[in-house]
């Protein structure tokens, strides 16, 4: 750690926090911050926001929230909004970036709530000591953000993928804003919700070591559905069961789709030393064109259009004694994802559950791959590993 860092930390005492988003990972994360008050190391939460209130610097639900077990008021509160803002008139554009303009509302009760502004967060966490963002949203707009976070030596967590699993350009400028602001960028929870997929990948490299070609069953959603479905019944009924289960969005065509996987894919070729284009990956979707034309409102009385199509494609991999899995692979610097039959004993072909996972084929392991398996989905795993990247760089 450089002097004048380690004195800033001296000072100042803990690293702060802006977390932005509170759905059910942002919400866990909060609960595990607040189970780990009396340990070493202090975490203090300086700015939380979800798409449009927040709890600013000064707030009484914040102070509440860092100081006991208050969170789930806070979380509550910030669901709800001020109560003077319906009265007011006042407008909230999601995620709106007025460059910390924005004067704090009024709560009843008297705490302080401010329409979230993305532009107000560095000034939240103050010009000195750890500063870190917690991007526990699925949204563009935060991740506009992260390459000016990181440029400012503001340490950026997150579990959003779109930073860093869609343009190349975009990846280009975080890498770059990370080395100009001498920060860290925490992304194990993009890929594979905290397994050391990413940091295998550049553990390898950073050893000399040349990665070839990467496989993986990289979704806990599909990995669910293939692993329970049976043939016999409709693939609809499972998928069902999966979005009551939450393992799905609620719209299941997104997992369908194959996109997030997509993503997933980029951001591990990336790590392996392949800048990829977002548009080089070949996507085969699951969903047919009839269930992609509906509207969302019809999507579930539409999902037998799923049936005919998986069963032919289970009795296909019956009969060679194979098992389907949808796979995103990395080969000779191309890659794929999309629907696949295993032999039972390939190393994806395994696993149980919501369970992901990645082989990975390199100079060292070019006989037999390197495989790792461990659940892939889910709020509470997610964040674990946003904690865990959280405690590395607070600590350093």
């Amino acid at each position: 750690m450089e002097p004048r860092a380690r004195a800033a930390r001296a000072a100042d005492g803990a690293a702060r926090i802006a977390l932005l988003g509170v759905g059910q990972v942002g919400t866990a994360l909060l609960q595990r911050l607040a189970g780990r008050r009396d340990e070493p190391g202090r975490l203090s939460l300086a700015y939380v926001a979800n798409s449009q209130w927040a709890a600013p610097p000064g707030s009484a639900l914040l102070h509440e929230a860092d100081a006991d077990n208050g969170w789930t008021s806070l979380v509550e509160a910030l669901r709800r909004g001020p109560a003077a803002a319906d009265g007011a008139g006042i407008q909230v554009l999601p995620w709106r970036d007025a460059g910390g303009a924005g004067a704090p509302l009024r709560a009843a009760g008297g705490t302080g709530l401010a329409p979230s502004d993305l532009g107000s967060v560095g000034q939240a966490l103050g010009g000195v000591g750890t500063r870190i963002v917690v991007d526990a949203t699925a949204s563009d707009r935060v991740a506009t953000h992260h390459a000016d976070w990181l440029a400012q030596g503001i340490h950026v967590v997150t579990a959003c993928k779109l930073a860093q699993g869609t343009s190349l350009p975009r990846w280009q400028q975080i890498q770059a804003a990370r080395v100009r602001g001498g920060s860290e960028y925490g992304d194990a929870a993009t890929v594979g919700a905290g397994l050391p997929l990413l940091r295998s990948i550049r553990d390898l490299r950073a050893g000399g070591d040349r990665v070839h070609a990467i496989a993986g069953v990289l979704s806990g959603s599909l990995a669910w559905l293939f692993n329970h479905y049976d043939g016999l019944r409709p693939f609809s009924g499972f998928v069902r069961q999966a979005r009551e289960a939450g393992y799905t969005e609620p719209d299941p065509r997104e997992d369908l789709s194959g996109e997030d996987v997509r993503r997933k894919i980029l951001i591990l070729a990336r790590a392996a030393g392949h800048a990829l284009e977002s548009d080089a990956v070949e996507v085969e979707s699951l969903v047919p064109a009839a269930l992609a034309a509906c509207a969302r409102e019809d999507v579930d009385a539409a999902l037998p259009l799923l049936d005919a199509q998986l069963r032919e494609r289970f009795a296909e991999a019956r009969k060679e004694g194979a098992k389907l899995r949808f796979v995103a692979r990395l080969e000779h610097g191309r890659a794929r994802v999309g629907l696949e039959a295993l032999a039972d004993d390939h190393p994806l072909a395994g696993g149980a559950g919501t369970d992901n996972r990645l082989a990975i084929w390199s100079d060292r392991y070019s006989e037999q791959p390197l495989v790792i398996q461990g659940p892939g989905a889910g709020a509470g795993v997610t964040a674990a590993a946003l904690l865990d990247d959280v405690l590395r760089i607070s600590t350093r």
